[in-house]
């Protein structure tokens, strides 16, 4: 607020107190506002595999927390442990967990039924995969046999395990008990780690039984003082025949097979409640994954649910000669337990394939999106930036004149 006046001539024209009131809108980082995405976004990075995957939680944040366990072993104190870092249920996330298994099932039967429907091609020489009627003619295959082709992919029909790729883990009784060694290994049952994550945050599954404790654990620094004693662990549920259970609903092996295909009315409502599921187990895996401990190795796909990882030596990856075989252990994000499998999104299935000089004007999605979205489900906000659908793919001989 200030005064001014207009002179003309020596005389006073206009003479008064003005006030200005100016406030810029509240700005909001991008995904900061609930429910607001920005426009578009990158693709996701590719991690390079002769490097270890980075940490994500800060190394020096992880350095601080052995610091503070130290100091309190020097002095005889005892680490203090909340549920379930001490062994016991949280009440609050059972509910979760069963969600999520239910969900889980929900959508492994929809993706084996929506398969007979959308077609799925793989690279026979690479990990590439995509949805639509032909295969694509971007020239990014790594495979062994990829320079006689120049990069071309070799694609094949693809299969439920393309689409929703299976990242299994050891299944234990006890996760505070004896660890698995290389040579106990055979010992285990390998579930999907969605299963055996719903299992230890409590969900009972009788062919894969778990130890419930009533009394928590005790730790003084690194070590264990009190984990209630050892016990018997029964033995592993595939000395019995699967097929004659339930639990064939909770892997994807044969589930193709196992679901026939759905009438072209009901394949709509079939991807719609398969992708509601595909996010029911996101969130679901996100929430368990806040409070449960999960290991993933940093340089290879082995993920193991529980406080500590496993000693098996099957690690292949990058300088694995060093380690012996053995895993890089480290915290696990929700990408390592349930991947996206990120696929290039296609516009028109049923029209000319995707040509390697038009990459940026493409966007991709997640495999399980990209499916339901052929199939006639809605696209949740979420992964509409990456699809970048509001982009106009120009043609090949227009992409020059693009700025």
């Amino acid at each position: 607020m200030f005064e001014n006046k207009w002179v003309q001539n020596g005389k006073a024209l206009v003479s008064g107190t003005f006030i200005y009131a100016c406030q810029s809108p509240r700005q909001y980082p991008a995904g900061k506002k609930q429910g607001v995405y920005p426009q578009n976004v990158d693709l996701p990075p590719v991690l390079p595999k002769k490097k270890k995957k980075p940490y994500p939680i800060p190394f020096k944040e992880i350095q601080r927390a052995a610091r503070k366990d130290k100091k309190l072993a020097e002095r005889g104190l005892e680490k203090p442990l909340q549920p379930p870092k001490n062994g016991i249920l949280v009440p609050d996330l059972i509910p979760v967990a069963y969600d999520v298994l239910d969900a889980w099932k929900v959508l492994i039967k929809g993706l084996a039924q929506l398969l007979h429907v959308i077609p799925v091609y793989g690279c026979s020489e690479c990990s590439e995969v995509h949805v639509a009627h032909t295969g694509h003619h971007i020239q990014d295959c790594k495979g062994p046999s990829s320079s006689k082709r120049h990069g071309l992919h070799s694609w094949v029909k693809g299969s439920i395990n393309d689409v929703l790729i299976p990242i299994e883990s050891y299944h234990l009784y006890d996760p505070f008990g004896r660890r698995i060694k290389h040579d106990t290994r055979f010992e285990y049952d390998r579930i999907p780690a969605v299963v055996e994550l719903c299992i230890q945050a409590g969900v009972d599954i009788p062919e894969y039984p778990s130890r419930r404790r009533t009394k928590p654990i005790r730790m003084m620094g690194k070590k264990v003082i009190d984990r209630g004693g050892y016990v018997d662990e029964p033995k592993p549920w595939r000395s019995v025949d699967p097929s004659s259970s339930s639990i064939v609903d909770l892997d994807t092996c044969g589930a193709c097979g196992r679901f026939p295909a759905p009438p072209l009315e009901d394949v709509p409502s079939i991807a719609q409640e398969t992708m509601n599921a595909h996010e029911i187990v996101r969130s679901g895996v996100t929430k368990l994954m806040r409070k449960y401990t999960v290991k993933a190795c940093g340089y290879c796909s082995e993920v193991h649910v529980g406080p500590w990882g496993h000693n098996a030596k099957l690690c292949g990856e990058f300088k694995h000669q060093w380690r012996d075989g053995k895993h890089g252990w480290q915290d696990a994000t929700v990408a390592e337990v349930f991947p996206p499998n990120y696929v290039w999104h296609v516009q028109d299935p049923k029209g000319p394939p995707l040509r390697g000089a038009l990459t940026r004007f493409y966007g991709k999605a997640p495999a399980v999106v990209e499916v339901c979205m052929q199939a006639g489900a809605q696209v949740p906000s979420r992964y509409k930036p990456m699809m970048r659908l509001d982009i106009i793919v120009p043609e090949s001989d227009e992409a020059s004149l693009v700025a």
